[in-house]
Formats: C-alpha cells, structure tokens, sequence
C-alpha cells in the first residue's frame, strides 16, 4: 500500500526541474569540441567547460558534502579550480586565466555531472527542507549559467575570422517594420514593487516587497529596433558628445565604438551583425541588442526620451505572462524576434534584457543569506546598473517581474537592449 511519503515522491517536482535543467546544459554544448569548450574570449567570459563545471561543483560543495552524510568529493582538486568568486570556500583559480584549463577535458567534466546527477537525485527523497531549498536555487543559479554560457561562445566565436555559425538553422523571411512606438502611461502614486516570498522562487535580492512613489510617465510599447538604432548611427549618434554621459563618451573614444558589439560594416555599405547561427544582415525589425547602458543611455537622450526606472518597468511588466515571450527552450540559434507588426502593447519578456535607469542597489530591509550562499548577489551592489526581462537565450520560466539582472556600464555582451519612458 502507497504511503503518503510515497505520494509525495511522485508529486515532487524538484527531481524533474533537476533533470531538465542539467540536461538542457548538456545540451548547449553537444556541437563544441573539446577546444572550443575550453578556450576564453575574455575576462568577463568563462570557458563552456567552467560553466558545466562550476555549476556541477555548486551542486556537490552546497548540496552533496554539506547535506549528505559519507559523500565523498568526485575531486579533492577540483573545487579550487572552478568555485567562482565565494571567498567563504577559500582560494580558487584567477577568473581571467580560466581558458587556460585545458585538463581536466571536457569529456571528463561531462562525467563528473553525471555521477553528481546520480548523486543528488538519489539524495533527493531524503533532503532536508533546507537542503531541497539549495538544489532549487542551485537549479536556477545553473538557468543564470545557460544564458551565460551561450553569450560567451558568441563571444568566442566572434573572435573567429571564418565567423562560424554555432547553430546553423535556416532563417525565416525578415519581418515587416512594426508600427512606430506607442507611448503607454504608467502607474502612478505609490505602488509596491519586489518579491515577498510567498509567490514561489526568488532570488534575494528581489526583496523584501517594499513601497515607491512613481510620478506621471509612460513607457514605450516595444524596445528599440534595429532600423532605428540604424537611424542613430547615420545622425552621428556615435559621433556627437552632447548625447552622452562623460563616462560614456569616455569610453566611446576609448574603443572606437561607432555600433552595436558584433555588428559589421557590410560591403554595400549596411550592417552585419554576427550571432550564433553565423553573420547575417541586420534584421530592420528586430530589437537592438548587444548594446552597454551608456549607448541605451545616449539614444534614449537623442531620441527624447529616457530610461525607465526598475520601478516603473516592473509596475508595467506584472500584467505580463513571464513565460510568454521570446524565451530559450532548447539548445539552438538564440535570436530576438521582431514584435508582429500593428500589436498593440508588446511583450516584455524575453527576445532582449533591457537597461533601467536604476543602479543596482539593496532594497530597504535588504539581507543577505548566511553562509557562503549569502555572497550569491549582495555584495555586487556597487557600480552596476539593472536590466529587466529575460532575453531570447534565458530559459522559459527563469525569470518575473521581480528579477533584477546587474551589469556595469560598458558591458554589452550580454543580449541586452532597451525600451524607452518619458516623464509626463
């Protein structure tokens, strides 16, 4: 006779979330070869073989050794090599000279996972509530390392000369030109923003659900488009330092920068743009990615406008499904979609990231975990800037309204884009 902890572990679906999110991972890397799985574009990336790694390695340092009595380390080296930044786990190899592993082998990593995967859903039925609680963020901190992972091949494979696609799959026809932007008005007076714990799965720095004040504003229908950060560039967009904060026209001159990261000049003169599904012309209507917070800054300016604040999108973005929009949901060519033409009110989750005008800092009453998960997100308040919506190459179902993405200002390889506001 069926027991009613019986029933309950066939109702689990943490050992199904388990499974897909490991398999999914796998499956980002089945065309790469060892050498492109190991081999680093730049400091800010990681190789494909440290993401399976680093993830495997937060499942069995938090999970398996802390909360498994007898379990024993697959590698009593390897934690050095692929712990990230958690100094409460000791010393660790330097991030810039991680493309620098070439043992142990991709091949070698891949095992490493499945014997961890056996692990952990053997230990499963019989975790703690606290432990249960460290394979579900471990799940989600790997979805974080699926879009990472993805970014930084196309990193990688930029570099290429031949410019080599890493998914090849035949495109569809170019969409038409969505209508011009439509101006929707916001929410305004005190409204709350923030996660409180009770709606499912958060991440610690999405709370605690506090009060803001929004003055009169509106928000843009549909984040840019190519064709109009197209109408940017030939203004001088790239060339003009009234549009630009000093820290950004600084950094313009610095890098030559005159567009998006990846985009090409083509020989007619048009624009490429690399991806990975190889290089290809600019689609018009697609949403402008790659782009750092002082270029989404710069055209909000010359467009006259500005960017909205974490705030305001996030009072817009909760009468939205999360897991409606352009979303990953296998391995394959990530790219944003362009919004069907005459729409009215355009999704606001998934195809690009877009930039707030918010810095990343702690919500009042913010804490942080204890343990070394606690260094997970709030000591990376400083500097960075917020990011909203998931993008094409984050996993259906990761993000929310809540989710706060951080990067600093120059940052643009991430599938990061913008969505204009303007005050009212």
């Amino acid at each position: 006779m069926a027991t009613r902890r019986d029933a309950a572990v066939l109702c689990d679906p943490l050992p199904a979330f388990f499974r897909q999110v490991r398999t999914l991972s796998a499956a980002l890397v089945a065309s790469l070869s060892d050498a492109d799985a190991t081999v680093q574009a730049m400091d800010d990336a990681s190789p494909a073989k440290w993401h399976l790694a680093h993830t495997t390695w937060f499942f069995e340092t938090f999970v398996l050794r802390d909360h498994v009595p007898g379990y024993a380390l697959y590698d009593e080296r390897w934690p050095f090599l692929f712990n990230s930044y958690y100094e409460a786990e000791g010393e660790r190899h330097a991030r810039a000279r991680r493309g620098m592993l070439t043992r142990p082998a991709l091949d070698e990593v891949l095992e490493w996972r499945a014997h961890v995967d056996a692990a952990v859903e053997a230990a499963l039925p019989g975790l703690s509530a606290e432990a249960r609680a460290l394979v579900t963020l471990g799940c989600h901190h790997e979805q974080q390392h699926q879009e990472l992972l993805q970014t930084d091949i196309l990193a990688l494979f930029a570099l290429n000369p031949l410019a080599p696609a890493i998914w090849a799959e035949p495109r569809t026809p170019p969409a038409p030109a969505p209508a011009p932007i439509r101006w929707i008005e916001g929410m305004r007076g005190i409204v709350e923003i923030g996660e409180n714990g009770a709606d499912g799965f958060a991440f610690d720095c999405e709370g605690p659900r506090h009060p803001v004040l929004l003055h009169p504003h509106a928000i843009a229908d549909r984040p840019v488009t190519n064709s109009e950060w197209i109408a940017f560039i030939d203004d001088g967009g790239y060339r003009r330092p009234d549009h630009w904060l000093s820290d950004g026209w600084t950094w313009v001159k610095a890098n030559a920068v005159e567009a998006p990261l990846y985009w090409r000049r083509a020989a007619d003169g048009g624009w490429n743009a690399f991806a990975l599904d190889g290089l290809h012309a600019v689609r018009p209507a697609a949403p402008v990615t790659h782009i750092s917070y002082y270029e989404a800054e710069a055209f909000a300016r010359w467009a006259g406008a500005r960017l909205p604040t974490e705030a305001e999108w996030e009072s817009a973005a909760r009468c939205f499904d999360p897991e409606g929009g352009n979303l990953l949901d296998r391995a394959g060519p990530a790219r944003p979609c362009a919004s069907p033409a005459g729409e009215g009110v355009g999704q606001m989750f998934g195809d690009v990231w877009e930039w707030t005008g918010s810095a990343y800092l702690p919500y009042p009453g913010f804490r942080p975990a204890a343990g070394a998960v606690g260094e997970y997100n709030g000591k990376f308040m400083s500097g960075q800037f917020v990011l909203r919506g998931g993008s094409c190459a984050t996993p259906r179902g990761h993000v929310r309204a809540s989710y706060r993405n951080f990067f600093y200002p120059h940052q643009r390889w991430q599938f990061a884009g913008v969505r204009l506001a303007k005050d009212l």
